[in-house]
């Protein structure tokens, strides 16, 4: 295995320590949601234009083997958000959106970021897709974040006008049953607990918003976790991004780039403010995507990657992921090891010493020792993953890759140093190896939540439909019912 492809002579000058010249610098995580690994300019994008994102890793450290801890958005980002595997408390699911059920999200005796943060004196903001639970217990503003700006769902539309219901009670109550299972991405913005109107294109006004945050913010320590929804679907973009990138052949794929050019102008924006305000040395940002491209549904482009969103190939897992942090990281590192979303929080925890309980430690590693030479091994000696619904199992050791299909018992080896596309299945050739992971892979699983902890969206989903058709049926009979008495009267 690689270990980090950049000169260190200079890094010892330049060494990280984890104190900066202010006691508590401020942190920005900046995610991306269902955004295709070849679809940055750092990670090989010869299309899509990324010039602000791509300062992040140039002048940072870009992650080749960087990984989420799900194939889809809900557990990946409760992964990253607590910095333990989200199958430990049962997140294996994407959550649906009943605000009465209170296990549908990150439980309370879980710490995310911002709450761990939160006694040291730091105010939180998260701007843009929550999708951690409805309830008002679940609530943002309940979770240690002082300021939410955005929808409480996993998705939605990008356009003022789209947005017609107050709030997310109101959209699920419609009677359509076409219509009611997307209603919650039709609903308008909150700022904290209030209904604000949206107008402008959403991206921007996320953008936006985390400018104003970072300007009110700059003399106090603060923690910004900017979740856009672009580029997921629906594929909606301004004529003035989509004019940028005519270079691309009209249909999903411009679109697409068109939504990432709204996310990278708005990066830049975020990027100019801290240097305007002073208080880019004394920042940590992070930048990933939450899980890989779906590819055909949105014109996304995992690469050399095999599979995209769901999968446990690496195109479903495997993202883009830098990180930058002038004068403590040095700019220009390419770390070829394994790393983590989880490695977010722990960076973060380590570097304010914000304490963690010791009855539920922290999955991820601080990155930072090994970006400044103090470490020279694999910050993990494997990472795993699970599909409880579907009886998926996974893990990376170093270049060897395990997949388990349980319910079929097939199974997949490959050496991702020779083979990153996943062509040649080794498990039979070097079945020792697999039976070794498999091994590692139940005793990992024995650890985690037995089963999920709440319902899913996609039966949830099922369970609406059919409820809604029952509605519809019932309504039709009563009208039938009704307009046969009122004919013979």
């Amino acid at each position: 295995m690689k270990k980090l492809t950049a000169i260190l002579g200079l890094a010892t000058l330049m060494a990280c320590t984890t104190s900066p010249a202010s006691d508590k610098p401020n942190f920005i995580v900046i995610l991306t949601d269902d955004q295709g690994y070849a679809d940055t300019g750092f990670t090989g994008s010869k299309d899509i234009r990324t010039p602000n994102i791509d300062r992040i890793a140039y002048e940072g450290t870009q992650f080749t083997n960087g990984y989420v801890t799900y194939a889809v958005c809900g557990p990946s980002r409760a992964g990253l958000l607590t910095g333990r595997y989200q199958g430990r408390f049962g997140f294996d699911r994407n959550p649906h959106m009943d605000p009465t059920d209170l296990n549908a999200g990150i439980p309370l005796d879980e710490k995310m970021i911002s709450e761990v943060l939160q006694p040291l004196g730091y105010t939180s903001s998260i701007i843009g897709k929550w999708h951690m639970g409805t309830h008002p217990k679940l609530h943002p503003n309940s979770r240690g974040f002082n300021h939410f700006y955005g929808f409480l769902s996993g998705g939605h539309r990008y356009f003022p006008e789209d947005l017609i219901y107050e709030n997310l009670e109101e959209g699920l109550s419609q009677e359509n049953p076409k219509k009611t299972w997307l209603s919650w991405y039709r609903t308008k913005l909150l700022e904290n607990d209030k209904t604000v109107e949206m107008k402008e294109y959403l991206t921007d006004a996320l953008s936006a918003e985390a400018v104003d945050f970072i300007k009110r913010e700059k003399d106090n320590p603060f923690f910004l976790y900017l979740a856009y929804n672009a580029p997921h679907a629906p594929l909606q973009a301004t004529q003035e991004y989509l004019d940028r990138n005519q270079h691309i052949p009209k249909g999903k794929r411009r679109t697409y780039a068109a939504m990432i050019s709204a996310v990278d102008d708005g990066v830049g924006a975020i990027l100019e403010t801290l240097e305007q305000e002073g208080i880019d040395d004394n920042t940590l940002v992070f930048f990933l995507s939450d899980n890989g491209g779906p590819v055909t549904k949105n014109g996304s482009n995992n690469g050399p990657l095999r599979g995209a969103k769901g999968d446990y190939f690496e195109g479903g897992i495997h993202v883009p992921f830098a990180m930058r942090w002038p004068k403590q990281v040095p700019a220009g590192i390419t770390y070829t090891n394994p790393v983590s979303s989880l490695d977010i929080m722990a960076t973060i925890a380590s570097v304010t010493s914000a304490p963690i309980n010791a009855e539920k430690p922290l999955d991820g590693v601080d990155l930072l020792p090994y970006l400044n030479g103090e470490e020279t091994g694999q910050p993990h000696e494997a990472l795993f993953w699970r599909n409880f619904d579907k009886g998926i199992v996974a893990s990376r050791r170093a270049d060897s890759k395990a997949i388990l299909f349980k319910k079929s018992d097939t199974r997949h080896l490959y050496d991702l140093g020779e083979d990153l596309s996943e062509k040649n299945n080794l498990s039979k050739q070097q079945g020792e190896q697999f039976n070794t992971q498999r091994d590692e892979m139940a005793q990992w699983e024995s650890e985690m939540a037995t089963k999920p902890a709440f319902k899913g969206l996609i039966i949830a989903k099922k369970e609406n439909q059919k409820a809604q058709r029952q509605y519809v049926k019932q309504k039709r009979s009563e009208n039938n019912a009704n307009k046969n008495k009122v004919n013979k009267n």
